[in-house]
């Protein structure tokens, strides 16, 4: 069957409980809010591509004909829209691929859900925002700088014209708990950390970022979704994000002193360089909508959380306990 390859067992099939579907399933948040749910009692059915495992389903979300299968086969209640090209330098090179997921897929996704009568969640980013006029709320004016923004703005587009009903929730940049550390754009600096007895090495110093954990995320996409199955007002755009502020400079020596290590041989930039993709100063997303609501989560301090998700990586595999016990 073109497109999509079913692979649950015939016990899985058989279990009851509420469903849901996780596309990017195989991602750094996928795999988050894969967890999430399963610890909450639902039943998840997540999809991947390339990285597609035994557990997951494959699909490729560009073809038609597959994603009717896949949301008509499985009648989830939520569909939780995580795959996407999210990398800015990667979409300027290969736009039309880029477009073809993060508008197209999204859009062919949202009207099936609907279709189906399921609570479709898309993730979108602050990177819709400029970055001039910080913080940001739900009904502030979009103005993306580069392509992935627009393309995921053009994706929201499409989620309220076929699926008014549906939920999106903007986040920035993200980590948790990676694959290998070049998997989010926030561990892969501990690379950089590491470069100690190399030469120096210079590091953003402009850009203000919003680290914000995976694990964070994932609770508020399982409370939205719980919520809005008892409240039809759950619905519309809502932001969420983590609270510290900070360049990738200031993040990069935040991970070295967790871990001891020097961090002198780290500079920060304070000039970007001409020919990176331009991105937004600073995107800072109000995050009061969801706040008032009560579904909000308090984030967990970057530190204590990237030290988490880093500990693996580290020399000594048994960092962890000769730190804490």
């Amino acid at each position: 069957m073109h497109g999509y390859q079913f692979s649950a067992s015939q016990e899985e099939v058989l279990v009851q409980g509420p469903r849901v579907l996780v596309t990017g399933a195989t991602g750094l948040l996928g795999r988050a809010i894969c967890q999430e749910f399963e610890s909450g009692g639902w039943i998840v059915i997540g999809t991947g591509y390339r990285r597609a495992r035994p557990r997951f389903l494959r699909c490729d979300l560009t073809d038609e004909g597959a994603v009717k299968r896949l949301l008509h086969e499985h009648k989830p209640e939520v569909v939780i829209h995580c795959a996407a090209e999210r990398r800015p330098d990667v979409m300027e090179q290969h736009n039309e691929a880029a477009v073809d997921l993060n508008v197209h897929a999204t859009s062919m996704l949202a009207k099936e859900a609907a279709v189906c009568g399921s609570l479709f969640t898309y993730i979108s980013t602050d990177y819709v925002f400029d970055g001039r006029n910080p913080p940001y709320g739900e009904d502030d004016s979009p103005n993306p700088l580069n392509e992935y923004g627009q393309s995921k703005l053009d994706g929201e587009r499409e989620v309220i014209r076929h699926c008014p009903g549906a939920v999106i929730l903007r986040i920035p940049i993200l980590f948790g708990e990676v694959e290998t550390v070049t998997e989010s754009a926030v561990t892969s600096l501990w690379l950089k950390v590491l470069e100690a007895t190399e030469e120096s090495c210079t590091l953003d110093h402009c850009l203000q970022r919003f680290p914000t954990n995976t694990q964070d995320v994932a609770t508020v996409c399982r409370r939205l979704a719980e919520r809005a199955q008892q409240d039809p007002s759950i619905r519309g755009i809502f932001h969420f994000s983590g609270k510290e502020q900070m360049t990738k400079y200031e993040m990069a020596v935040a991970m070295a002193q967790a871990f001891n290590l020097p961090s002198n041989h780290l500079i920060p930039l304070t000039e970007l360089p001409a020919d990176l993709t331009s991105r937004p100063v600073n995107s800072q997303l109000n995050c009061s909508r969801l706040e008032l609501l009560n579904l909000s989560v308090e984030p967990q301090a970057f530190t204590a959380a990237i030290t988490d998700c880093l500990w693996p990586f580290t020399a000594d595999k048994r960092w962890r306990q000769t730190v804490f016990h």
